[in-house]
């Protein structure tokens, strides 16, 4: 099951992919469900209204804007370092714990929607990630069982404005300049993958050029265990967004240092999930 949200004509919509076509429902149409941030609040099951949308009308995924599958998350948590040949690349050794932060919706973007280079730097760096969304609440889930609290997976770009993030011994300002977060296309049920996500080959493409080629499982911590260690210290809510880190190749560990800039075109791939792809645009 593969579910997309998408605004049309000014409405918002919710689509399921079926194979190459995008199946949809708009606000006010009969039986539209309501978007993945309702959905997942109110505990729907996502499998009926998959068979819903299955007899939708098809839609022109050209003619629709894109929105990130979750567009209110309580939390959007991402993971530092929790590649071991990431962490290599930069200096550092693999971390004993994770490095957690804080994202903000504020700075979601979806799928096709310009990605913007603040007009404070030129330090733009590409981030490409898996993202896992949290489907029911869960308190100190127990490693064995944390998967089973996850909905489904995307696709993140994690635009870094790394001269910010540098400044402070906390990285919060420069992972959340305004249109940063490129998120999508599509929430990708846990059936369709790997456990966890694990064993996926993850590419970023700059300008078709790739930039980083890894696989998730060289991953530190993997999905489940992210999820134990966080549902330790807080309540994880329906929709909150796991970004679980992203591997070597980033732009500011090359010579010269490689960043973004308006024109260039950012994809990240993520086998069996997917393609996001953004533009770069001045903010």
């Amino acid at each position: 099951m593969r579910l997309s949200i998408y605004e049309r004509d000014g409405k918002p919509g919710i689509g399921l992919w079926t194979g190459i076509e995008l199946r949809g429902l708009e606000a006010g149409s009969a039986g539209y469900p309501g978007d993945l941030d309702e959905l997942l609040a109110s505990g729907a099951d996502l499998g009926s209204v998959a068979r819903v949308l299955a007899a939708a009308p098809i839609i022109d995924a050209g003619a629709v804007r894109f929105l990130p599958p979750v567009r209110r998350p309580s939390k959007i948590v991402c993971v530092g370092l929790n590649y071991r040949a990431h962490s290599a690349e930069i200096g550092f050794k693999a971390p004993d714990y994770p490095s957690f932060f804080a994202r903000f919706p504020s700075s979601l973007v979806g799928h096709g929607s310009p990605i913007r280079r603040p007009a404070v730097s030129e330090q733009l760096d590409y981030e490409g990630e898996m993202v896992a969304v949290i489907g029911r609440r869960c308190r100190r889930a127990p490693v064995g069982q944390a998967l089973e609290f996850v909905v489904g997976y995307s696709i993140f770009n994690e635009a870094s404005i790394r001269d910010y993030q540098m400044r402070t011994s906390q990285w919060t300002i420069g992972k959340n300049f305004d249109a940063t977060g490129g998120f999508g296309p599509c929430l990708v049920s846990p059936d369709e993958l790997p456990p966890g996500g694990s064993g996926l080959r993850v590419r970023t493409r700059l300008n078709d050029t790739v930039v980083q080629d890894g696989n998730t499982a060289d991953m530190v911590f993997g999905v489940a265990e992210l999820i134990a260690l966080l549902s330790e210290a807080m309540t994880l809510e329906p929709g909150d967004v796991i970004v679980t880190g992203t591997p070597s190749g980033v732009g500011m560990s090359r010579t010269p240092p490689l960043y973004m800039k308006p024109g260039d075109v950012c994809e990240v791939e993520i086998e069996g999930i997917g393609m996001l792809r953004n533009p770069i645009a001045a903010g």
